[in-house]
């Protein structure tokens, strides 16, 4: 059994994203404590309960095969929830990689969202060859009981998440075309970083060079991109 990391974000994360502040109901419907938020890496990696149990796809070798053959397995998203980008958005955006980067992914699977879950929330999850991507509340907007960290607000603001204070509470507000920036050029970007992270072993190094991966690959990448065309 291969090294496993989520994201927040993503939980984790996955990082994450989170990656990846998660929900506990007990406090409020859809409200998520702060200890949660973007813990890519914990749950399967630490043996806590973080995350649920995912399905395990065997590594398949991708010589000879297309270099868009990356099987996406979808599963509902669930009542309330929505996946937040297509099994195209995902396919384009690995061929958008370096070649060296995209051989070692084999599936992307889009999990549906689980009592557990909803619990414990996280936007994905790396699991040997395969990442897995969690839905997202169909409002667009994430609760949460505390005040965000400073390094948190950064980085999703940096993709265009807004926060608001509601009494007690905040809200995460993302809208379509940024909660899509989001996990394409982060969540995503995040872990495909561990899975081509063959050189460290500590929690604490493969989070920051995941972290490093979706910036480098996924932020800055993608901004380039857009300035480019910009400018044509």
């Amino acid at each position: 059994m291969s090294n496993h990391n989520s994201s927040r974000r993503s939980t984790t994360r996955s990082n994450l994203r989170a990656a990846r502040h998660g929900r506990v109901s007990s406090l409020r419907a859809g409200a998520r404590p702060a200890s949660a938020h973007q813990h890519r890496g914990d749950g399967l990696a630490h043996g806590s309960a973080f995350d649920a149990p995912e399905v395990w796809h065997d590594p398949v070798s991708r010589e000879g095969r297309p270099d868009h053959d990356v099987k996406i397995v979808t599963q509902a998203a669930g009542h309330g929830y929505i996946h937040p980008v297509s099994a195209d958005d995902v396919r384009e955006r690995v061929l958008q990689l370096p070649a060296v980067f995209q051989e070692k992914l084999n599936i992307v699977q889009f999990s549906r969202m689980t009592k557990k879950r909803r619990l414990f929330p996280c936007y994905g999850l790396q699991w040997g060859t395969a990442v897995y991507l969690y839905p997202i509340e169909e409002s667009l907007e994430e609760l949460y009981v505390r005040a965000p960290r400073p390094a948190q607000r950064i980085e999703t603001e940096m993709y265009g998440g807004r926060w608001v204070q509601d009494g007690n509470l905040w809200r995460l507000m993302w809208t379509e075309a940024t909660i899509r920036d989001f996990y394409l050029n982060n969540v995503l970007m995040h872990e495909i970083g561990h899975i081509n992270d063959d050189r460290n072993t500590s929690f604490r190094k493969r989070e920051q060079f995941a972290d490093w991966f979706a910036v480098e690959y996924g932020y800055r990448a993608s901004r380039q991109r857009r300035h480019s065309a910009n400018r044509h």
